[in-house]
């Protein structure tokens, strides 16, 4: 300053790249090239959209306290989500800011200002103080600070430290409120508001260019829900959702989602256009211990000619065997095998190195379908999701059985009414302004749902807070109705860890993974082509006892096998 240099902040935000991967992804697709400039403004749709809390993957608007807020905001204009990004912010919830402002704008209590000055300050906000620069604009004109003193109660509401800071101006504001002739107590709550900032409060400016980014995300997704979510889905990790819950939110938006395939798919996750509407490609970023320079192996042999077989693909793209089991663990040699198991026993007999030419068996173990559970845990295992069925969705009969309910019994329930839920725990947060307070995010094959846990029950029931895949929460239905969606959540009074309940699930539906191999084991009946090959023979044979050991192993960490929550604090 004494230098007079101008210092300016510039923060690269994971969500440009995002936004820039979607535009990409559109323009791919036919439509025109957009940027952030170009995106059309004030469109009802997105607007429409925030107001019902559909924001899974919306900059600063998809955490479950922006969700709520969103229905009770009810956006309708730019600087409504100017508002939104600052207002749910430990500064404004801690200086009481949030349900004044909220009942103004609703019209349950009236809007005034104490002087006309003040209205100028805070007409935009309905007189509620929301952003660290009418703070600044509240010590000047109503406290008589100058503007240099303003400027170091800006700096002392920026430090976030908890230093006490701010309380050193509480003496002169009070004492200049008073000579203007404010009221005493009008003065103790302006500055109890001017010290939440001292917590975390957003400037108006850094919210304004935060909201351009919520528009733009918001009208991506509103509009073009498939790119917006291949390109959430090649941006990773970001965000308070992983790949599972973001694949899950396209095909609730009508995107169809096609699996990894090593015969279509790319690197990153693309859109195929061949009718109306795109659909989504899953790429081979998202398999499990596939590495990005085998992949591009993958892709350069495959532009030079299709696949005739997984032997073809081994040998051409030079893939060792665990490259090779892992597109086979992710289904991603279906078109080349018929099945992952099928797969998954041909990848077992790649061996360095690679020849020259391999023919396939003219006679391939009569191999067992899949079980729904298989099909789910080796998914979730191999990519971190599954297009298949839900875990819950396999275990619903059983939780039939122990009397628990369902998401949609939640989105019924009256207020006040007493539900058994179980759920996968996507998101933990434990906010520094919630006093405690811990919110979980849980999901079923229905939908998701919220969960409230006040310190007492965190403490009793640390271990399920702290390490539950998978938890039935016993609680209590608190209900908000607004114009849009009820606002619901479940105010949890016992929270029981069931992740055991996940342990059984690949051998849901049909035999597991022992038996049913068992019944096809090359060991016991040798394929003939081998049978002229002792040597051949033996080293197949214990290629393949150790994959089939392996994947049994896998099977039985079902549990293991779900990705795991995101947690916040």
């Amino acid at each position: 300053e004494a230098l007079r240099i101008l210092k300016v902040d510039v923060l690269g935000l994971g969500m440009l790249s995002c936004i820039r991967r979607a535009f990409a992804l559109i323009e791919g697709a036919g439509e025109p090239r957009l940027a952030l400039h170009s995106v059309p403004q004030d469109d009802p749709a997105t607007y429409a959209m925030l107001a019902r809390a559909d924001s899974i993957g919306v900059f600063q608007v998809e955490s479950r306290a922006q969700m709520n807020m969103l229905p009770r905001l009810r956006p309708r204009e730019f600087y409504d989500l100017v508002i939104q990004v600052a207002i749910v912010r430990p500064g404004p919830i801690q200086g009481d800011m949030v349900h004044p402002y909220l009942r103004r704008r609703n019209g349950e209590e009236p809007v005034d200002y104490p002087s006309e000055e003040l209205r100028g300050v805070l007409g935009k906000t309905l007189g509620v103080p929301l952003f660290q620069e009418q703070a600044m604009r509240i010590a000047i004109v109503a406290a008589g600070f100058t503007p240099a003193r303003a400027d170091q109660l800006r700096r002392a509401m920026a430090t976030f430290r908890h230093t006490g800071e701010i309380g050193q101006f509480r003496e002169d504001f009070h004492r200049g409120m008073a000579a203007r002739g404010y009221d005493p107590d009008f003065a103790a709550r302006c500055f109890q508001q001017i010290e939440g900032f001292g917590t975390y409060g957003f400037p108006e400016s850094h919210a304004a260019s935060f909201a351009g980014l919520v528009y733009v995300s918001a009208w991506i997704k509103c509009h073009h829900p498939a790119a917006f979510a291949a390109a959430l889905l090649n941006s990773q990790p970001m965000g308070f959702y992983a790949p599972a819950q973001i694949v899950r939110d396209a095909r609730d938006h009508g995107v169809e989602v096609r699996p990894v395939d090593a015969t279509r798919s790319d690197w990153d996750c693309t859109l195929e256009v061949e009718g109306s509407a795109p659909a989504l490609r899953l790429g081979l970023r998202l398999i499990a211990g596939l590495g990005q320079a085998a992949a591009e192996a993958i892709l350069a042999a495959r532009r030079a000619a299709p696949f005739a077989d997984i032997p073809d693909l081994a040998h051409r793209a030079r893939l060792d065997r665990g490259a090779m089991d892992a597109l086979a663990r992710a289904d991603a040699l279906r078109a080349l095998a018929g099945g992952r198991r099928e797969a998954m026993w041909e990848a077992a007999g790649i061996e360095p190195p690679l020849p020259l030419s391999k023919p396939r068996d003219d006679a391939q173990p009569a191999l067992p379908a899949e079980t729904s559970g298989e099909q789910t845990v080796l998914d979730y295992a191999a990519t971190g999701l599954t297009l298949h069925s839900h875990p819950l969705a396999l275990l619903r009969p059983r939780l039939r059985d122990l009397g628990v309910a369902d998401s949609r019994a939640l989105a019924a329930a009256r207020q006040g009414s007493r539900l058994r839920l179980p759920g996968l725990v996507l998101v933990r947060q434990r906010p520094g302004s919630a006093k405690g307070v811990v919110f979980f995010t849980v999901e079923d094959e229905h939908g998701t749902a919220n969960l409230v846990l006040y310190p007492d029950i965190v403490t009793r029931d640390r271990a399920a807070v702290v390490g539950a895949r998978l938890v039935m929460a016993e609680g209590r239905v608190e209900r908000t109705e607004t114009a849009e969606i009820p606002i619901l959540h479940l105010v949890v009074r016992h929270l029981h860890d069931w992740s055991h309940l996940l342990d059984g699930l690949h051998a849901l539906e049909d035999a597991p993974w022992d038996r049913a191999l068992a019944n096809a084991d090359e060991v016991r009946a040798p394929n003939p082509r081998d049978a002229r090959d002792p040597s051949l023979l033996a080293a197949r044979q214990e290629a393949l006892l150790a994959a089939r050991q392996e994947a049994l192993r896998a099977a039985r960490r079902d549990a293991g096998a779900m990705p795991p929550s995101r947690d916040f604090r």
